[in-house]
């Protein structure tokens, strides 16, 4: 408790200056949000006396309010990364890709090869054996074809 309650804003400024320093070292982001938010308690007890308690809960809402914002701001970011990348993501590969029939397709649903595998797929219209399809959209597992027009 002694220790606690001698802390000063020195204490708190170079315990975020450390955390900063171990950001360097690849934390991936860990620690720059918690060096930050002891920074920033450190300048605030410089111009407002604090006592201890509310010095470490100004630290834990700080650095929990730092991280939440950089985990929405990140979080956003990545959905909109994923939703144009198409590297490692079969069904977006799929589109496109075309194929011969093998059977005759009635309006609904069939299965047809592509690469070296069999899909479950779908089509709005009749498609006779042996016609060029192509994938045009996919939807969980099954595939929607149309013919390919020559």
């Amino acid at each position: 408790m002694e220790f606690f309650e001698q802390m000063n804003h020195w204490h708190w400024l170079t315990l975020g200056l450390l955390l900063l320093a171990g950001e360097l070292l690849g934390t991936a982001g860990y620690f720059l949000w918690i060096g930050l938010s002891a920074v920033t308690v450190g300048v605030l007890y410089a111009v407002i006396p604090l006592s201890w308690q509310l010095q470490w809960v100004s630290f834990a809402v700080f650095s929990l309010f730092t991280t939440w914002l950089w985990w929405r701001y990140q979080h956003k970011k990545d959905e909109t990364s994923d939703a144009k990348r198409a590297l490692n993501q079969k069904d977006k590969q799929l589109i496109g890709q075309t194929s011969r029939l093998e059977e005759d397709v009635i309006a609904g649903s069939c299965r047809i090869v592509l690469g070296d595998t069999t899909w479950s797929a779908k089509s709005f219209q009749d498609i006779s054996k042996g016609t060029l399809v192509c994938v045009v959209s996919v939807d969980g597992i099954i595939l929607t074809i149309e013919p390919v027009e020559s």
